[in-house]
């Protein structure tokens, strides 16, 4: 597998190029638009690897791009590999509703995986929430989350994951509840969406079920962002062998679908 990473020289690139180099990983292509004419590795703080980090999208030549960039450039650098047959695991958040639609078209083209959040402990996660909501369904639900002052989007792209999952099983369990993002008065018929932001707190999430007289938290805590960069890397590892074109996640990735 010849491997692409876009967004090389952001806080998570360098550490999916680390994490691909002690892999054992063919890292063949870097992309950002700074630090442009930089190795890679070194960015990285791994010694130099030989890739030098380039700005020309349209220049990608690879099996499998990982893309941490930001929604305008995660769109263009996807138009590019679909375009020319390059599989892509997408780990940028912060897409609006257009965006997210757009992103979906274009992916639909080349085995794709996108996901919000690549730890595999945040994927169980989804997945414990998931069956705790089809338990729980006539109890309140509230999600929160809270990530470092430097976050563009908020709430988090997992926490938004987070509620469309509840909120898919009280609808099929006769609860239609909207999604409220951050709240001003009286609660309404609503699932609470609220992010947090400071410090450099690498990522949690909550979710409360609310009950008459008690009350369930599913918590995650990430301590560090090693456990993104190796998902990621899981993720191009596994969609390097898909064939069939379409959208995956990282419950397919792990099994869990």
């Amino acid at each position: 597998m010849k491997l692409a990473i876009a967004g090389s020289a952001g806080r998570m690139g360098r550490l999916v190029v680390k994490h691909a180099i002690n892999e054992g990983l063919n890292v063949v292509q870097a992309f950002d638009i700074v630090e442009v004419g930089r190795d890679a590795g070194e960015l990285a703080g791994i010694g130099s690897i030989g890739v030098k980090i380039e700005k020309d999208i349209e220049k990608l030549d690879a099996d499998v791009l990982i893309d941490f960039t930001n929604p305008e450039a995660c769109l263009k650098n996807a138009k590019v590999a679909s375009r020319k047959g390059v599989k892509l695991v997408i780990g940028t958040t912060g897409f609006n509703r257009e965006q997210r639609i757009e992103l979906e078209e274009v992916c639909k083209r080349v085995p794709s995986v996108i996901s919000p959040n690549f730890s595999l402990g945040v994927n169980a996660f989804f997945k414990i929430v998931e069956f705790a909501a089809s338990l729980l369904y006539e109890y309140d639900v509230e999600i929160f989350e809270i990530h470092h002052k430097h976050k563009k989007d908020s709430p988090s792209g997992t926490a938004i994951r987070t509620a469309e999952i509840v909120k898919k099983i009280l609808a099929e369990r006769g609860r239609n509840l909207e999604l409220k993002f951050c709240r001003e008065g009286k609660r309404g018929n609503e699932i609470g969406v609220f992010g947090i932001r400071g410090g450099d707190v690498v990522g949690e999430h909550f979710v409360m079920f609310f009950g008459e007289g008690e009350r369930i938290e599913i918590i995650h805590r990430a301590t560090s962002r090693d456990c993104f960069a190796r998902g990621a890397i899981i993720a191009a590892k596994w969609i390097a062998k898909v064939e069939k074109p379409g959208i995956y996640t990282m419950l397919d990735v792990m099994g869990l679908t």
